[in-house]
């Protein structure tokens, strides 16, 4: 059986300078209560992999008005008006990332390779300091993989196992996410069973789940 533990017993997990891949799109299928603990352990200086910058009051947007995030790497920033202000102040770096090019780099970790070649972003700032490769006559950006030392992924169910399967929506991102850390902690609901062809994140992939209270 998978180690089922208490948000409280999280902060055991947390240190300063890590990087923290977070799973969800726009706080659907973000972990709340997984982003609640870190950010009452306090810890600081943390770089933050996810594909938004959430909101002042949601998602990792907690994390970023609490001083906690040193930089984010994301796709989209819009949505919280605190980043814009960080930015300016030198108090937050931000690596803007377009999201089919994020999403394939955490894979590529995942996968044990050392990045991908995409044409996405040439001709535009995304192009500045990467490697250019030429294949077939078509030049592609060399985007290296990426990685975290944790995952905190959201938006799931899971059975006595750990096994997973997602709310829908709620998978974006946290699947593979799951695969590209040495530790995942997930927040689900429980349940008795899921179907092994209902299963998205297999439980040898998921170190300790929180469970949602009813």
């Amino acid at each position: 059986m998978k180690a089922f533990i208490t948000s409280d017993s999280l902060k055991d997990f947390f240190k300063d300078g890590m990087r923290v891949m977070v799973g969800g799109f726009l706080a659907n299928g973000t972990p709340e209560i997984l982003i609640d603990a870190l950010q009452a352990s306090g810890v600081k200086d943390l770089t933050i992999i996810c594909n938004d910058g959430g909101f002042p009051d949601r998602g990792v947007g907690k994390l970023i008005a609490s001083n906690q995030v040193k930089k984010l790497i994301a796709s989209h920033i819009g949505t919280n008006p605190l980043i814009p202000g960080l930015i300016q102040e030198k108090e937050l770096e931000v690596e803007l990332v377009p999201q089919g090019t994020l999403v394939e780099r955490i894979r590529a970790y995942a996968g044990g390779l050392g990045g991908i070649l995409t044409p996405t972003g040439l001709k535009t700032i995304i192009e500045e300091n990467k490697k250019q490769i030429e294949v077939g006559g078509v030049t592609y950006l060399l985007e290296e993989a990426l990685g975290a030392d944790l995952a905190l992924i959201g938006g799931a169910t899971c059975d006595d196992y750990g096994n997973l399967k997602y709310r829908k929506t709620m998978r974006n991102f946290n699947p593979i996410m799951a695969m590209a850390a040495p530790l995942t902690i997930c927040q689900a609901r429980k349940t008795n069973f899921i179907d092994p062809d209902d299963v998205v994140t297999h439980h040898a992939l998921v170190d300790y789940i929180v469970v949602e209270e009813e």
